[in-house]
């Protein structure tokens, strides 16, 4: 845990406990908001994977983004959690750097 904690720049137990609650929160709601969202639009066990995977991509990373976000903010984090973001969407969309 010391590791993380230096890794994240934390200094509490407290702290860490309450990143890590937001966490666990952030990955149910978009488990249940995926779920909403394929419902409505009509996805089920017989739809196509090939149609699913690319759906879940384009709907899922933004969403857990955004509840991720919105959580940490309820929960007084929005600082670490935005700071988290860009370092998490800067290794996604590699940028390449100019000569």
């Amino acid at each position: 845990m010391n590791k993380l904690k230096e890794k994240w720049g934390i200094k509490s137990n407290r702290h860490l406990a309450l990143i890590f609650l937001v966490f666990s929160l952030t990955g149910s709601l978009s488990v249940y908001v995926k779920a909403l969202i394929f419902n409505l639009i009509g996805v089920g066990i017989d739809t196509s994977l090939l149609f699913i995977i690319p759906l879940y991509i384009i709907t899922i990373i933004p969403i857990y983004y955004a509840l991720l976000l919105f959580v940490g903010t309820i929960f007084g984090q929005y600082r670490f959690f935005l700071a988290f973001e860009k370092k998490s969407l800067g290794r996604i969309f590699i940028r390449k750097k100019s000569i």
